[in-house]
């Protein structure tokens, strides 16, 4: 005898699926319909009101692939309620945002709101008065399955959630989503973590490292949502090709204003035409450097030689020398922005001017100080005294001048630093020298110390490790009244100068006091693969915990010889593009113009890193240099002998190594021609 539809438990969920969604659409028919012809005062308010429309709407987009709600949470009491014996409990569906229905009752519950924090870390030990939770499972929009967990059963066995792990499997093709349905107690801890306090997360391959910072980012907007549209929020990426990757992520969890840049984009002073030799561009990213332009900056200041005479109608007002000294010693003490010090310094000797006027018996007012310190004289003593400076010009004087560089680097560089730092051809002006991207991010600590940069609520940065300390300065500046969430695996530190612990790049930040948090519970990348990948680490970062994977599925491993290389390169792809999911080939940068040549000579379509993948085209071309945070189902990593030697140093070309060796989610193929580093075998 067939269960009635009204009793199917399936068919109760996707009748409430389909009226959350009809729901949504009201809410958003809602919004749409709103006349604000009369409600603005000018057509400026009416301007902002309208942009504030828009994106309201947008959040309320209902994405067709991506389900409404993912989970359901039954409470004994309550939430909130005083939990007397016989209480009645509540039911609340847990999604990526809040859905009301006509009356104002909720039909989906934000993942963010306190009363869904349970879904993520409710257990058997602690249930948090949840007695049931359960999963959705998704095919494409159509809810096709759910999985019950009774926290209060002591009969029913503690088990891992099947539907959890197709979630955290499921193949993808395009860029990074959310990870709302999947997220994991310790993760969450993070998320939820206030926004005052600085978070490190130290996360090898496959810990969601990355989805808990955008995560931690919407959650932080929701809890803090009018203080952060004040102040702003920042996601700072490795590169475009990573923040492309990621981009969608928060728009899919409503959020639409965050800003995602990398570093160069921060420090885009000037343009930036040239490259510098790794051992130059260390030297450059030393935070020593800041000193040495300190000293550059401040050496235009110069004491006053005489008094200055202001005259006013038939009177003369004189500031002795000895009295313009004192000012210009106070303001250096004060240790304040070369800029903020250069305006007071006009007002300071105005100051001395109206002291000998009220001595003199006249009653001037702040008018009169205003126009003494434009004063003709005063604005010459300022110019010879506190003379403006740009930030650029003293950059390219340091590396164009070996006698000014010398002046202020002393102590500081030896001559080995100083010479490698020096131009070895001059450039004639700001415009025309060939800026390297670490001088870019030395005039942005020039552009700093005469005039403080603007900060931000919070600041999230990404793949952190590989950041010079004078990037790391950069970053921290553009967060001084903010907090900051820093991602990253110094495992995985691929430039010549990665740092080489946190506590000495949140030092660099300016955020000494953040706490370092470790992810060690692996779900993207299979067991035998983040175990192949590992035997590197004891080379690359002695004493860092491995990673652990979780995953229940094995996944496809398997090293091949490929005696014909590129042919047996292609052979892989076509093997995995038979499967479902995304495929990424992987190669040293210099093998990547043959491969894709390669590519395209056998019809193999393929895309770069950064160019969306499609169901027809699902193969990305990625150089390793442009791995770093990048995932895919299935991966064939091209002659790992040519990723190390493709770097600097070996220590440098097995970082990326392990970068590129983690990258796949359910599959890794490894072809060689030649023989595979010893650290591996």
């Amino acid at each position: 005898m067939s269960t009635p539809v009204h009793d199917d438990p399936l068919s109760k969920e996707r009748s409430h699926l389909a009226a959350s969604r009809s729901a949504l659409r009201a809410m958003r028919e809602d919004v749409e319909s709103l006349d604000i012809t009369d409600v603005t005062a000018n057509w400026v308010n009416a301007a902002v009101l309208e942009s504030q429309i828009e994106q309201r709407i947008k959040a309320l987009a209902d994405l067709s692939e991506t389900p409404l709600f993912f989970g359901r949470l039954d409470y004994l009491h309550a939430p909130g309620a005083e939990r007397a014996e016989g209480g009645e409990g509540e039911r609340f569906y847990v999604g990526r945002r809040h859905v009301h229905d006509a009356d104002g009752d909720p039909m989906v519950i934000d993942w963010r709101a306190p009363v869904s924090q349970p879904f993520y870390r409710a257990s058997k030990k602690d249930p948090q008065d949840v007695s049931l939770r359960r999963r959705f499972g998704y095919t494409g929009g159509d809810l096709t399955a759910y999985e019950d967990e009774h926290l209060l059963d002591p009969a029913e066995a503690a088990a891992t959630s099947r539907l959890l792990q197709q979630e955290i499997e499921r193949p993808r093709v395009g860029p990074m989503r959310d990870i709302v349905a999947t997220i994991q107690p310790e993760q969450d801890e993070i998320v939820r973590a206030g926004l005052a306090g600085s978070v490190c997360v130290q996360g090898g391959p496959g810990t969601g490292k990355t989805a808990v910072g955008l995560h931690r980012v919407a959650y932080l907007l929701y809890a803090h949502r009018e203080r952060l549209a004040r102040t702003g929020t920042l996601v700072i990426g490795p590169n475009r090709s990573f923040l492309h990757y990621i981009e969608q992520v928060l728009p899919a969890l409503g959020e639409l204003t965050v800003r995602q840049a990398t570093v160069d984009d921060l420090v885009a002073h000037v343009e930036v035409r040239g490259t510098d030799e790794a051992a130059t561009a260390v030297v450059k990213g030393d935070a020593r450097m800041a000193e040495v332009l300190r000293r550059a900056l401040y050496s235009h200041v110069t004491p006053p030689t005489e008094g200055v005479v202001v005259v006013r109608g038939s009177r003369r007002w004189r500031v002795p020398v000895h009295e313009l000294e004192e000012i210009v010693r106070e303001l250096l003490a004060r240790d304040i922005r070369y800029g903020a010090a250069r305006e007071a310094l006009p007002q300071r000797v105005a100051h001395a001017v109206l002291v000998q006027m009220e001595r003199a018996g006249e009653a001037p007012d702040d008018r009169v100080q205003n126009a003494v310190a434009r004063n003709a004289a005063v604005k010459a003593l300022v110019k010879s005294v506190w003379p403006q400076v740009d930030p650029a010009r003293l950059v390219l004087r340091l590396l164009a001048d070996a006698d000014f560089l010398a002046e202020h680097a002393g102590g500081i560089l030896t001559e080995d630093e100083q010479k490698a730092v020096l131009w070895a051809k001059p450039a004639r002006s700001v415009k025309s020298a060939k800026w390297s991207p670490a001088d870019a991010v030395l005039i942005d600590e020039a552009t700093d110390l005469i005039e403080r940069t603007h900060s931000l609520g919070h600041v999230v940065l990404d793949e952190a490790q590989d950041l010079s300390p004078m990037q790391y300065r950069a970053v921290g500046r553009r967060c001084t009244t903010g907090s900051v969430t820093v991602l990253g695996d110094l495992a995985q530190g691929t430039t010549p100068w990665a740092t080489r612990s946190w506590a000495e790049a949140l030092g660099h930040l300016g955020k000494g006091e953040a706490v370092v948090e470790e992810l060690t519970a692996g779900f993207r990348v299979p067991t035998d693969v983040i175990a192949y990948a590992s035997r590197l680490l004891p080379h690359i970062a002695p004493g860092l915990t491995p990673v652990a994977s979780i995953r229940e599925n094995p996944g496809f491993f398997d090293i091949r010889t490929a005696p014909n290389s590129v042919a047996d390169v292609l052979g892989a792809c076509r093997e995995l593009l038979e499967r479902e999911g995304s495929v990424g080939l992987i190669a040293a940068d210099a093998r990547v113009p043959e491969l894709a040549a390669a590519l395209a000579a056998a019809g193999i379509g393929h895309v770069g890193p950064g160019e969306e993948t499609t169901h027809a085209t699902r193969l990305t071309l990625v150089p390793a240099s442009l791995a770093k945070g990048l995932e895919y189902d299935y991966v064939v990593l091209d002659e790992p002998r040519a990723v190390v030697d493709g770097e600097p140093d070996e220590r440098t070309g097995l970082r990326r190594l392990y970068v590129a060796l983690t990258r796949a989610v359910s599959g890794l193929i490894v072809t060689h021609a030649t023989e595979l580093p010893p650290q591996l075998t």
